[in-house]
């Protein structure tokens, strides 16, 4: 066992979190797992990215187990760029393991970026780690980020790709798009599932994204 997950029995400062995640009932299981650390509690619980930034600034917590997706309202990415900015450590805990997800989250300051499927020893070191503003990312998660830093992600796209990317970035639909490349929808939906596969994303504002951050789109 290594120092990450050791622990003391009887903490004289644990530590404290603050969970945020729009599900009732995936908060209440998460109270319930980490009930059983001695050296973690739970300082508070937030619904909503707005509720967490307030909650974080009146509870200043060690770690802010932060979900991404939050329903009407500014999303996990934003809550944690504007939490981190306060020195309070945040660690995302998300199903989602996209590019443009893990980017973002990282550009927005989180310190560990963890996904709901890890086995809760592994949710309960990240989080010691995170207090201590060290960072643990989930074994799917690094590899995605050694495969951006390596600049082996996929791929490069096609100059028909790069085209479409470039007008769905402006906001036009496949029609639209179809009509300003002088194209077929179905080679427009085509070539979509092409880029989508190459960028590891599955939305077109994850597309935009991503194309964003390696300045694809001119």
């Amino acid at each position: 066992m290594n120092d990450d997950r050791a622990r003391p029995a009887h903490p004289a400062h644990p530590v404290r979190i603050l969970l945020c995640d729009d599900h009732a009932v995936v908060r209440a299981g998460l109270l319930a797992l980490i009930g059983s650390e001695p050296d973690i509690e739970v300082a508070g619980e937030a619904g909503s990215g707005e509720e967490a930034v307030a909650a974080a600034a009146k509870l200043k917590p060690d770690v802010v187990l932060m979900d991404l997706q939050l329903g009407p309202g500014i999303d996990g990415v934003e809550a944690t760029r504007r939490i981190a900015t306060t020195g309070v450590h945040v660690l995302v805990l998300t199903t989602y393991d996209t590019d443009a997800d893990i980017t973002r989250a990282i550009a927005a300051g989180a310190t560990g970026y963890l996904l709901k499927a890890e086995r809760p020893e592994e949710l309960f070191a990240a989080i010691r780690a995170a207090a201590q503003g060290r960072t643990t990312l989930s074994a799917p998660v690094a590899g995605r980020v050694m495969n951006q830093l390596r600049g082996a992600s996929g791929p490069a796209l096609t100059p028909r790709e790069l085209d479409i990317l470039a007008q769905l970035a402006g906001g036009l639909g496949n029609r639209d798009i179809a009509r300003a490349l002088f194209i077929s929808e179905a080679t427009v939906k085509t070539h979509l599932g092409r880029i989508y596969e190459k960028l590891g994303v599955d939305t077109r504002a994850g597309a935009v994204a991503v194309a964003t951050e390696r300045r694809l789109l001119t």
